[in-house]
């Protein structure tokens, strides 16, 4: 399970990190640098289709690899990922995407949009409220099992000390059997 920090909404409003890239601001596609253009635009396709892309705020060289599924759905390469996370119909020439993710312990959603001649264009985190929400229930129902645990590990300790004490030591017993 990914850790989140207790109080993610304070952690994205306050720190400067996340104040940053919470404005939009220039973003450029950073997949195969070093291959010609014309190709670096079919693959940055291809890689959206697949679900997925590198991306870097320019302003900060802050990168990214994304992911372009729900997230609770890791993409596998059999699928598609729909119109909400990769869509381009919106604006002729453009991919507007869509990528949820934790940043630093905090539920972030990643909007932008690329141009795909150019391969840069604008984007910005921000706060995924809903997400965070459902991972500090199951970050509490985790905790929840674990202190259950415990709990059972000490019951069971005292038990046993507590027979030893009454019965005495049991030499033909190997330590912890019964």
């Amino acid at each position: 399970m990914p850790r989140v920090v207790p109080d993610q909404r304070s952690k994205f409003e306050n720190e400067e990190f996340f104040r940053k890239l919470s404005r939009e601001c220039e973003i450029k596609y950073t997949g195969f640098r070093d291959r010609p253009h014309e190709e670096r635009q079919a693959r940055f396709q291809n890689a959206c289709r697949d679900g997925r892309s590198e991306i870097a705020f320019v302003a900060t060289g802050t990168n990214l690899s994304l992911q372009f599924f729900p997230a609770n759905l890791h993409g596998d390469q059999r699928q598609v990922p729909a119109r909400e996370y990769v869509d381009f119909e919106r604006d002729t020439g453009k991919v507007y995407l869509k990528a949820p993710m934790i940043l630093n312990g905090v539920c972030v959603m990643w909007r932008g949009w690329i141009d795909l001649q150019r391969l840069d264009g604008m984007g910005y985190l921000e706060y995924d409220e809903e997400r965070a929400q459902e991972d500090a229930l199951a970050q509490a129902a985790f905790e929840e099992a674990r202190r259950r645990t415990r709990d059972f590990e000490d019951r069971d300790r005292s038990h046993r000390e507590d027979l030893e004490t009454t019965t005495g030591p049991q030499p033909w017993l190997k330590h912890g059997q019964r």
